[in-house]
């Protein structure tokens, strides 16, 4: 009688099946350790970032910084009064020209336009808007407001923060629309109310906080752009005229210029504006998020 060795076919499948459970073990635990690795990474790159601009900014900060004008070049002291209030006006300005158009053109994306080919073609160029340089936007607004009228001015510059701050808003108001469920809209409907009554009354109503939201981020967005307002408004060391006309003095570009100088005090009043503009944008994105949170 014949012996015959054990079969081990039956235990192929187990052992290969034990090996790649292993080996995808092994490539999760890579995987989380390459994750966790470039996550600290960015912290501490965010957190070198801020505590710069902590250490440098807090030196230039003092009273003057908020009550004196810039100073011209070899001059000592000054401050950046009119450029905080500069950038002000001009952020103003642009939140102004965008939140109706990005508004109006995000209800019509969600409730009238949806599928259509029209919208889709709207979405796209909306898209392009989001992803474009600032400084084209810049260019395109001197173009067209600048070298006609042969100045520099504050309007053309709220014009191009307008144009950047549009596509944020567009997007935020059509998702935030479409967030709100189908039933209010009928209920609207069944009650008799004509489409623009349930847009105003119900749908604006429910997406009120996510809407705001959008219009907080994109105050955020175009708070520090420098490059088109070098196009538009330009600066000066002086406060700018009522009518807005010739150059704006504003903070991103004050920060440009007094950063490349060779005066100490110039250098130290570009680090106190840049923590200005940083402590601004990170409290408009909080309030934007308690917002969110509070509309949860």
């Amino acid at each position: 009688m014949s012996m015959t060795t054990p079969s081990v076919g039956s235990q192929t499948p187990r052992a290969e099946w034990g090996r790649v459970r292993a080996s995808r073990r092994t490539a999760d635990k890579a995987m989380k350790l390459i994750a966790t690795g470039f996550t600290f990474l960015a912290i501490f790159v965010l957190f070198w970032i801020l505590g710069m601009l902590i250490v440098k900014g807090v030196g230039g900060l003092s009273l003057a910084t908020f009550t004196q004008v810039t100073p011209g070049p070899g001059s000592e002291g000054g401050g950046l009064a009119n450029a905080i209030v500069g950038s002000i006006v001009l952020t103003f300005l642009g939140i102004v020209v965008a939140t109706p158009i990005g508004v109006l053109a995000g209800t019509y994306l969600a409730e009238y336009g949806k599928g259509s080919q029209l919208a889709n073609l709207i979405r796209f160029i909306n898209d392009i808007l989001l992803s474009a340089p600032s400084i084209l936007i810049g260019l395109f607004v001197y173009v067209i407001l600048v070298e006609p009228f042969r100045g520099y001015s504050g309007w053309a510059g709220g014009v191009a923060l307008g144009i950047i701050a549009i596509p944020v808003i567009v997007r935020t108001t059509e998702d935030m629309l479409r967030l709100v469920p189908g039933p209010l809209r009928e209920a609207g409907a069944a009650l008799g109310a004509p489409p623009s009554v349930v847009i105003t009354s119900v749908t604006w109503r429910a997406a009120k906080s996510g809407m705001v939201t959008g219009i907080l981020l994109a105050l955020a967005r175009i708070a520090g752009e420098t490059a088109p307002l070098i196009f538009t408004a330009l600066n000066n060391n002086f406060w700018f005229s009522p009518t807005l006309s010739g150059g704006v003095s504003n903070l991103p570009v004050t920060i440009y210029q007094f950063a490349s100088a060779p005066y100490e005090n110039w250098q130290q009043l570009a680090w106190a504006g840049s923590l200005i503009i940083t402590v601004s944008i990170l409290l408009l994105s909080l309030i934007a998020r308690r917002i969110v949170r509070g509309s949860k």
